[in-house]
């Protein structure tokens, strides 16, 4: 049944008014009520939580009307911008009634005196959007450790217009009525009640699931058509029913080392935080600058990935007119409209050093001398009295000296292999200042540059200054400052600015994505959107390690994939948490690649491919740069630093990449040299591929299934020899021999053949599901067999058949249910029961053909099969996920809670 349709016009957002509705007990006179009232100057006019920490404390808020709930606001204190008591973590629920509520943000404050408005969601999973009468806030968090958490004025925004609300009361009524009545239809399929469930479906139209899922549950468990069934796998896949499932499946890296090098058999020397950007259309790559543990580097290199050859562009960039000098810690994009290379920020080798006694600060490649003592320290790269100064001349003339240079590099039409001078120093014109650090990425379409992020270079080491979010117009040669140094004085999210991070442009959506890095002491591991269109940040995650994704990190690498919606993440350093986290630090060896879907905003690991050997993959390394060819689903990955060779690592050079550890943490036997360091900065190339099961596997496994169950039926009606040739030809051809669980699976299915007993019904078809864990998926069928392989009776108690055949029936649970080993009457053997009755529209769909009788242990197990197919299609095209049981569950859940 098609859901009534919105009308065409939204109306707009309004303030929206509310009363308490309950609370938990508050402290003194902190009551919830002060929450309504926006008083910032009075320091009384806030809730407060009677308890202090992270205990169960919330806050019901009223409507006075329905409503579409978009935002919520949260006031703060003026009279001070900082206070123990701020709410710094909470959550907000919303309902229709207090008693089924569902969570809609999950999001922190900052302890200050601005305001702060968070978008609520008002849409769920399947695009239909509710109305909201109860707004629960709970805190968890508050900034001070045992403090009361307060919650100061509160207000809510959304659309009261009573029409339009009502429409969506009414979509949202029916969305609901359909789902139940799915979860329904379900069930009586499952239970083999196909009169009542055929009665629905006519006089409801309502579609339960794609009719080729239908024709396969007709074919595979009311008619063992095994030979139709397999058939129907080929229409299923090549209706795109497979199609989520592949995108969903655990990806594995397939690692390729590139050797090609230039005319004269060289390859761009060993070095890290140098700047790499790619040409997707004719597939090149450029390589620019970096730090080899020594010094600087100035030479310009392209890769033609169609020829596997290196060419070098410019031995040294500083000799050419309008060419960038030596540095790292720099960023290069490339605009595929103009085929133009935008170059800008740096770290050369006259950037505020200081005497090399003094302490260090760690960059993207390493760490600068001269920084604050809060940073972990290491030994320089050279000696002290090798370490070059700045003249007196270069001190005398910083504003030059700190300059941040903007180039442009032409690899088409007239201008090709030619340098614009684009600005001497982009601060002048409302640009960022010089960086080194930070994050560049290009809109091409709209011909725009966005810069973020980044560590200040001004010559000042002891304080630590960072840049914010900027844009340039290449049409206009205008810069823009989106978020000054990363706070911006409206009451909107702000994003935290910092270095050593990631930012990725979804160029279809318009969205950055920014995570991770450093900021002072800490590294990160929150996620940011930015909508380039509202100018609306919104915090994605505030720990994605927590959520399954990397641990907070240093210089870790990122590509997206606008068409897949998937970021890719390849780690930098991680501290170790077991030792002092000052002095101890790596890249850690087994998990360094990250996938990460933004549509259902979920992390996963990408294996590692099981045939190689450590020495044909690359090494986990910081300071590294990637590309990504969105057009060849291909990265490329080159250079950085092997930081984890050693145990409480990392030392100084350039790029957080690889010298000399810590020397309060090195071990004796690696105190020596920089030779030792500069072996561990990489020059190798590789080329990355993810590899997804095709739709090959998926149907491979299916068949699987489906033939495990016609061999398994065999052994019970047909000769052995019979059976035993099915099992050695078709059973085998649908294994995967490399799998040693399939494996172990075929070999038990021969004690049904040697002792065939008649087939045990499952627990519930439900109960399992394939796991496509490992790429090559393994069914539930191993727990299944094995259960198969010894097969208890199903019991029934005498005074259940008794209470069935009487006919009495109540609603009404006896006393005797309470004990562990006694069941009420009328519910033992009750769905059991009702799969051994045929169901009068059996005939209809089995055909003539068909054998007279299915039992209901056989229905329960085709079903299983069934069911388990079902998890390889799109979730929108098949029946819904769990079962009427598992809503039972999860309403006695929330009874106990």
């Amino acid at each position: 049944m098609a859901l009534p349709a919105l009308q065409t016009s939204v109306p707009k957002t309004m303030p929206l008014k509310y009363t308490i509705a309950s609370s938990t007990p508050h402290s003194g006179k902190y009551g919830p009520e002060n929450i309504i009232l926006d008083k910032p100057l009075d320091q009384s006019s806030r809730w407060s939580g009677a308890f202090q920490g992270n205990t169960n404390q919330w806050i019901m808020l009223r409507l006075e009307s329905l409503a579409v709930l978009k935002s919520i606001t949260f006031g703060k204190s003026d009279t001070s911008t900082a206070h123990p008591c701020n709410m710094k973590e909470f959550k907000v629920f919303v309902g229709i009634s207090e008693d089924h509520m569902a969570e809609v943000l999950h999001a922190g404050l900052k302890n200050d005196a601005v305001p702060e408005t968070f978008s609520l969601k008002h849409v769920n999973d399947s695009g239909v959007c509710f109305p909201t009468q109860f707004v629960k806030i709970v805190p968890i968090l508050a900034h001070g450790q045992n403090f009361h958490i307060s919650i100061w004025h509160t207000s809510l925004a959304g659309i009261v217009d009573s029409a339009y609300v009502e429409q969506v009361r009414n979509a949202y009524d029916e969305f609901r009525e359909t789902s139940v009545m799915r979860y329904v239809l379900k069930h009586l399929r499952q239970r083999r009640l196909l009169t009542p469930y055929q009665s629905i479906l006519s006089r409801a139209n309502i579609h339960l699931e794609h009719p080729l899922v239908t024709r396969l549950h007709e074919s595979l468990v009311l008619q063992g058509n095994w030979a139709h069934s397999e058939k129907l796998l080929d229409s299923i896949y090549s209706s795109g029913l497979f199609d989520s499932h592949l995108h969903s499946s655990q990806p594995q890296s397939e690692w390729t080392r590139l050797l090609g090098t230039d005319a004269d058999g060289d390859v761009p020397p060993a070095r890290g935080g140098h700047a790499m950007c790619m040409d997707p259309v004719n597939e090149i790559i450029y390589i620019f600058g970096g730090w080899n543990g020594e010094k600087s580097l100035d030479d310009f290199w392209a890769y033609s990935v169609k020829e596997d050859k290196w060419k070098i562009l410019s031995h040294s960039t500083t000799q050419e007119q309008n060419a960038p000098g030596a540095r790292s810690c720099h960023k290069m994009v490339f605009d595929t409209k103009t085929g133009s290379i935008y170059v800008l920020g740096r770290l050369n080798d006259l950037d505020g050093l200081r005497a090399p006694a003094q302490s260090n600060t760690r960059t993207q490649h390493g760490t600068l001398p001269g920084a604050a003592a809060s940073q972990p320290q290491s030994q320089p790269t050279q000696p002290p009295a090798q370490a070059p100064a700045p003249s007196d001349e270069s001190s005398s003339d910083s504003s030059e000296m700190y300059s941040s240079e903007f180039y442009r590099y032409h690899t088409r039409g007239m201008l090709a292999g030619k340098w614009d001078f684009l600005a001497i120093d982009t601060a002048a014109t409302g640009g960022p200042p010089l960086i080194f650090d930070h994050q560049m990425v290009m809109d091409s379409g709209a011909q725009i540059l966005y810069v973020f992020g980044g560590r200040v270079v001004d010559g000042d080491w002891d304080t630590s200054k960072y840049s914010g979010l900027y844009s340039y117009n290449v049409s206009t040669s205008k810069w823009k400052s989106l978020h000054p140094q990363g706070d911006s004085s409206s009451s909107s999210q702000t994003i935290p600015s910092r270095f050593g991070h990631s930012m990725v442009l979804d160029s279809i959506t318009k969205t950055l994505y920014i995570f991770a890095g450093q900021r002072e002491e800490k590294y990160l591991s929150d996620m940011y959107t930015y909508n380039i269109g509202t100018g609306i940040v919104t915090e994605i995650f505030s720990n994605f390690s927590a959520a399954g994704g990397p641990d907070p990190c240093f210089t870790q690498r990122a590509v997206i994939d606008p068409y897949l919606k998937e970021l890719y993440i390849f780690c930098g350093l991680t501290r170790n948490t077991t030792s002092n986290p000052r002095s101890t630090l790596r890249a850690y060896l087994s998990n360094w690649v990250y996938r990460y879907d933004t549509r259902p905003g979920k992390w996963m690991q990408i294996l590692q491919q099981p045939d190689k050997t450590p020495a044909e993959l690359p090494l986990p390394r910081f300071a590294h740069q990637v590309v990504y060819n969105p057009n060849t689903k291909t990265i490329f990955l080159h250079g950085g630093n092997a930081g984890g060779s050693f145990s409480g690592d990392v030392g100084k050079g350039r790029e957080a990449d690889g010298d000399p550890p810590a020397a309060d943490a090195v071990n004796e036997e690696h105190k020596n040299t920089a030779k030792e360091s500069k072996e561990r900065r990489l020059d190798d190339f590789w080329r990355m591929e993810l590899k997804r099961p095709g739709p090959e596997e998926i149907i491979r496994q299916a068949k699987f299934q489906i033939r495990r169950q016609q061999f398994r039926e065999m052994c019970e009606e047909e000769p052995p020899v019979k059976a035993l040739k099915f099992l050695q030809t078709q059973v085998a051809s649908a294994v995967d021999h490399n799998n040693a669980k399939e494996t172990e699976i075929f070999r038990s299915l021969l004690t049904h053949l040697l002792s065939p007993s008649p087939a045990v019904a499952p627990t519930s078809p439900s109960d399992s599901r394939p796991s496509t864990s490992s790429g090559s998926t393994v069914s539930s069928v191993e727990h299944e067999d094995t259960r198969e392989t010894s097969p208890r009776p199903i019991k029934r108690s005498r005074a259940g058949k008794e209470s069935t055949e009487s006919g009495v029936w109540t609603s009404e649970i006896s006393p005797a249910a309470a004990g562990a080993d006694v069941s009420p009457s009328f519910l033992v053997g009750g769905t059991e029961r009702l799969k051994e009755v045929t169901d009068p529209l059996e005939a209809l769909f089995r055909g003539e053909d068909a054998q007279p009788t299915l039992s209901g242990p056989r229905y329960s197990q085709r079903t299983e099969v069934f069911e388990n197919i079902l998890s390889f299609i799109s979730e929108n095209e098949k029946q819904p996920t769990g079962s009427l049981l598992d809503l039972v569950e999860k309403d006695r859940c929330r009874i106990i809670a």
